[in-house]
């Protein structure tokens, strides 16, 4: 794909640095293990927002029936948990060897995904509507955030759900995220985040409002040290989701 065919919201860069490191997202000794285990406390908060806002049948399939669009999806760690809930899931990702590795773990594991090789702005060109958009850490990896968000918000059918998480543009966010996860424990691989491409809630809020869509929920993430596990938390200073509704 030439620079001139290219999505606006794509960064060639960072689609060569995932296609780099795609072999690890199932591999759990290697770079994703933090972002494996951060994805639990994600797909829960896409099942809570769910059951509050949107009319489940069966709370103990809280997805079933409904239409899931996974935005920028990786190797597939919220989009499978999604599909076990009941969902129909189309995983998108510009990264090819991103969709390889999701593929072959859904295979694996006996999953029915649509996963394509696709940008935000292919899928919004389509007629396909989604019940619920997610788009999990990726709004902090893309050429240009407002037409990459615009195009999630446009998939959203009218009493649909938004759900974006991404990076807030903070000096805590550069302290832990940037140098400490990536530099001194290493959690994620060395050049995954650049602090000027991070997204305060604010930015995101803008362009949600100007799509249609009314804030219904937020939260901020933390990694709690003395449980080695991811908490939702009231400060949205750091990693944060917030999720939309369409009137």
């Amino acid at each position: 794909m030439s620079d001139t065919t290219r999505p606006a919201s794509v960064n060639r860069q960072q689609v060569e640095h995932f296609d780099a490191l795609a072999e690890e997202w199932w591999t759990p000794t290697k770079g994703f293990r933090q972002l494996n285990r951060e994805s639990t406390l994600r797909q829960n908060y896409i099942r809570d927002v769910v059951l509050m806002h949107l009319d489940v049948p069966d709370p103990a399939e809280p997805l079933a029936g409904l239409h899931v669009a996974d935005v920028g999806c990786g190797g597939g760690y919220v989009a499978e948990p999604l599909a076990r809930w009941g969902a129909k899931v189309v995983g998108v990702d510009v990264a090819p060897a991103n969709i390889a590795a999701a593929r072959r773990h859904a295979t694996e594991t006996g999953l029915d995904i649509d996963y394509r090789v696709a940008a935000a702005e292919d899928l919004a060109a389509s007629d396909e509507r989604f019940d619920v958009v997610v788009s999990l850490e990726v709004a902090e990896h893309v050429a240009d955030v407002p037409v990459f968000l615009r195009s999630c918000a446009a998939l959203v059918r009218p009493g649909g759900l938004l759900v974006v998480s991404t990076i807030n543009r903070t000096v805590r966010s550069a302290l832990t995220v940037v140098l400490a996860a990536e530099y001194l424990l290493r959690w994620i691989p060395r050049g995954t985040h650049h602090y000027s491409m991070f997204v305060t809630p604010a930015e995101v809020d803008a362009v949600a409002r100007e799509s249609g869509l009314t804030l219904v929920d937020r939260t901020g993430v933390k990694f709690d040290v003395r449980t080695k596990s991811w908490k939702r938390i009231a400060a949205e200073t750091g990693s944060y989701i917030r999720a939309y509704r369409r009137a």
